[in-house]
């Protein structure tokens, strides 16, 4: 099984930006903690990230044959960006939504989102854990799919 991991805009900036909402981790460190989850349960994941919509949709399309499935923090872009939306609903593959912070305890315009309606879930408030909470979301939700299939 192999995930793929979609980290949106300002998120390079983690471990400097607002620890408040973000807690103090790096993005790197978030990765090395998913990297084992994942490495934990036999799956792979491959990850990028960008502060510009057009390379994260490129992206998308590129693995989107590849993947099982998506964690995705959008950032900002999940208020805004229906192609990123429109992306993820074409490759066919599920996702989870994650963020950070708790997104509904902030500005009001940060508690919606345009891709929650076509996400598995949203995970949100548990800062680096989000992530972990939201793999493991999905392969429960993948897994539970193979052991339906009949093939």
């Amino acid at each position: 099984m192999r995930i793929g991991v979609l980290h949106g805009p300002n998120l390079n900036l983690l471990g400097r930006r607002d620890p408040t909402q973000y807690g103090e981790l790096t993005l790197d460190a978030i990765d090395r903690l998913l990297r084992e989850r994942a490495e934990d349960r036999g799956v792979d994941l491959v990850g990028v990230q960008s502060n510009h919509e057009g390379a994260l949709i490129d992206w998308i399309h590129q693995q989107m044959g590849s993947v099982d499935g998506w964690l995705v923090n959008p950032a900002a872009l999940g208020h805004t960006s229906y192609a990123l939306r429109d992306a993820l609903e074409a490759s066919g593959r599920p996702f989870v939504e994650v963020h950070l912070s708790n997104v509904h305890a902030r500005e009001p315009f940060r508690g919606r989102s345009v891709l929650a309606e076509i996400a598995l879930g949203v995970v949100s408030g548990f800062r680096a854990d989000s992530y972990l909470v939201a793999l493991d979301a999905l392969l429960a939700h993948l897994t539970a799919d193979l052991a339906d299939d009949p093939e």
